[in-house]
């Protein structure tokens, strides 16, 4: 089945009154977004958990700064494709980038939230900006876990302060004060707007997007399988 990415496609299923759009694209994929080409949420937690991470502007940036190529990856957090990126080709990433190889760019849309109803994107977008602040590595194993841990069919009562909190739990050293707090006041409202319109002004339409040193990587279902995305990811890069 083609696979809808754009919020124009977005909007459309919603008019239809199917809200459930990339959750129908997941279930016919015989597993649930954790298990689709990458590795299990366990280990991609070990590995994310030694990348370090940065805020850069609207921009959460993974792994060695001086790294010699940039993989920059659009995101919503209540998005079921990107959850099934991130157990694929973000499984890819995460190990490139542990090796030095390149380092991650992450966008975080919050698009989602105006489309199905509610504000779990945003809400989820708030903690993984916390996680950025809380350490090495917490950000990208966090992330790692919530995409693991996404509730299915895009419910509006998703990523609430206590369910984020105990996907944090999974984290080694995320848990403390001032991580706490920002979960539950959501303290980087401001800075989420900030990277929903950074989303919005890229031109590239729809989640999950990935462009490699600049150039929008079109991998189609290519995104979500760990192999066929290294191969991609390959030729992008030269290699």
């Amino acid at each position: 089945m083609a696979v809808r990415r754009t919020r124009r496609a977005l909007a459309g299923m919603v008019a239809a009154g199917l809200i459930g759009l990339a959750g129908v694209g997941c279930s016919s994929s015989g597993g649930s977004p954790s298990e689709v080409g990458g590795k299990g949420a366990a280990e991609r937690v070990e590995v994310s958990g030694a990348l370090p991470s940065a805020v850069d502007g609207t921009k959460i940036v993974v792994g060695d700064a001086d790294a010699p190529h940039t993989v920059t990856v659009y995101a919503d957090p209540r998005c079921p494709y990107c959850a099934k990126f991130e157990a694929g080709g973000g499984a890819v990433l995460t190990e490139r980038a542990a090796r030095g190889e390149l380092k991650v760019e992450y966008v975080l849309a919050s698009f989602l939230d105006a489309r199905t109803g509610g504000t779990a994107s945003a809400r989820a977008a708030n903690a993984l900006r916390a996680a950025a602040d809380a350490g090495p590595g917490t950000f990208a194993a966090f992330q790692a876990a919530l995409f693991a841990a996404q509730p299915a069919g895009e419910p509006e009562d998703a990523f609430t302060a206590d369910a984020l909190l105990r996907i944090a739990d999974r984290v080694e050293g995320l848990r403390g004060e001032a991580f706490d707090r920002a979960v539950r006041e959501e303290s980087h409202r401001a800075w989420v707007a900030d990277a929903e319109r950074a989303f919005e002004e890229s031109g590239v339409g729809g989640t999950p997007t990935v462009r490699v040193d600049g150039e929008v990587l079109d991998g189609g279902a290519g995104l979500y399988d760990a192999a066929e995305f290294g191969k991609l990811l390959d030729g992008a890069l030269g290699s």
